[in-house]
């Protein structure tokens, strides 16, 4: 029986305060055909299972809110609860495919049940299929749920054997759920020993004084970041209330082309990314008759604290950082510039370690405390945050599920209290992939957020050619002919 860290009971808080929201995260996963029968699909998920426990565990919550969570084995687990199937109508584009995300990302996961569902749809152009999966965000980060597709599918078209016989119904010996007497006390045997853990852990910094002093400072310093970046922003209709209903679109970008950005004008891929999104957002403003101004766009940022090897936790391990991004600066270049300077300086900030800290302290609170905590935030006026863009790196190798190659993967993130808007950026092999959310009733254009997005990684594509050697151009355009 695994508990909930603090901060993937953060998440079951917020939904349960936010009615509008669910705090699902969700990927699209396009494989060529032929498309599999849903027994057949089925039996391929059956072989899998025993690779991923938490997909047969269910949540329980303790009574009086005496501690957080815990995971326990469902003794009822049916496979095909949470494996559906359906289709799209035709012509099975990507119109159509957004559509049904953005409808089965509106409906909240049962907690009755394991906090997933896999949906295999048919019906797409060209022979293809998808696999829709979705997975509560108390389960897994960005990270932790990429890793579910490497344990999920096969790194070659070799299908590899099944980890179980293949039976579509679970036949597991499972002990009897707990009793909420029995998960209370041990929840009060838990508040008795805070104490104790927290005195521990100031022993343990008191013997490293040099380091803690250090780890101190830092947080200090970061709080005080963190504290002047929670100012409100430059009102703008990009916040405000939304609903539970959901649009859902994509745009995509070459990794190629963005390295080659990243080559010319310095920084990273975040940087390029984070340079055409707020691209995207000029556009979006632009388009709705408001005139872009600084600190107009706060986005939220999730950072990784994964060690290496740490890949395949199902939990949450992230910081944030909260960054302006540029959406006053017309120019594309001496906008990835203002990115690259933002960033920088919030890295240098050590804002990150200060929401880690944080996080932190809540595992020497009792529960109720860090829980009444979360629930307050949540009904506080919120104009500090406009939108959440969130980038993970995926597997750069094909991969395959029975037999078929995977040729997409497109992500979602959630969105909450007043985000109109979240985007989730995703690298598979030599594709970069926008995953772009909006609320149901206030962002009707949100093609406008997506071709916004691909037309700043054009227009920096351009600026980066342009100032390339013209021996250099010579030479792309002499591989390009050749080709």
């Amino acid at each position: 029986m695994d508990r909930l860290n603090p901060m993937d009971a953060q998440f079951v808080d917020a939904e349960d305060e936010d009615k509008h929201s669910s705090f699902a995260i969700s990927s699209v996963a396009v494989f060529e055909g032929p498309p599999p029968s849903y027994d057949e699909f089925l039996t391929f998920l059956a072989g899998r299972l025993p690779l991923v426990p938490r997909y047969r565990q269910k949540l329980r919550t303790i009574p009086l809110r005496l501690g957080s969570p815990v995971w326990v084995d469902d003794p009822s687990f049916d496979l095909r609860y949470h494996v559906r199937q359906t289709a799209i109508p035709a012509p099975g584009g990507d119109e159509q495919l957004a559509t049904l995300v953005a409808r089965v990302m509106s409906q909240r996961l049962d907690r009755d049940y394991p906090l997933w569902e896999y949906w295999l749809v048919q019906g797409l152009d060209a022979g293809r299929w998808a696999v829709i999966s979705k997975v509560h965000h108390c389960m897994v980060d960005g990270v932790s749920g990429t890793d579910l597709y490497r344990v999920i599918f096969d790194a070659s078209a070799e299908p590899s054997p099944a980890v179980i016989d293949g039976a579509t119904v679970d036949d597991r010996v499972v002990a009897a759920e707990p009793s909420g007497l029995w998960l209370a006390a041990q929840a009060a045997r838990e508040i008795a020993l805070l104490p104790l853990h927290g005195a521990m852990a100031l022993t343990g910094a008191l013997s490293r004084p040099g380091e803690s002093a250090r780890q101190a400072t830092d947080t200090l310093r970061g709080l005080a970041n963190l504290a002047r970046s929670m100012l409100p922003v430059t009102g703008s209709s990009l916040s405000g209330p939304i609903g539970r209903q959901r649009r859902y679109t994509w745009t995509r970008a070459s990794l190629d082309d963005v390295k080659t950005i990243k080559r010319q004008f310095g920084g990273t891929v975040n940087d390029v990314v984070l340079a055409a999104i707020s691209s995207g957002f000029r556009a979006l403003l632009l388009s709705r008759g408001e005139q872009p101004e600084p600190h107009m766009l706060r986005s939220l940022i999730p950072v990784s604290l994964r060690a290496p090897g740490e890949e395949n936790i199902c939990e949450n391990r992230v910081s944030a950082l909260l960054a302006d991004l540029p959406v006053h600066v017309a120019d594309p270049v001496e906008r990835l510039a203002a990115v690259r300077t933002e960033l920088a300086a919030l890295k240098a900030s050590k804002e990150a370690m200060a929401g880690e800290a944080i996080v932190s302290l809540a595992r020497y609170a009792p529960f109720m405390m860090a829980s009444l905590g979360v629930r307050l935030a949540y009904r506080l006026p919120q104009r500090e945050i406009v939108t959440v863009t969130t980038n993970v790196p995926g597997p750069r190798q094909p991969l395959y599920a029975m037999g078929r190659r995977l040729v997409e993967i497109i992500p979602y993130v959630p969105i909450a209290t007043t985000l109109r808007t979240g985007i989730s950026i995703f690298t598979y092999c030599d594709n970069v992939t926008f995953g772009i959310t909006g609320d149901y009733e206030s962002t009707p254009d949100l093609q406008v957020l997506a071709d916004g997005i691909q037309h700043g990684v054009r227009e920096l594509l351009d600026a980066a050619r342009a100032a390339q050697p013209a021996s250099r151009r010579s030479a792309r355009a002499a591989v390009r002919a050749s080709a």
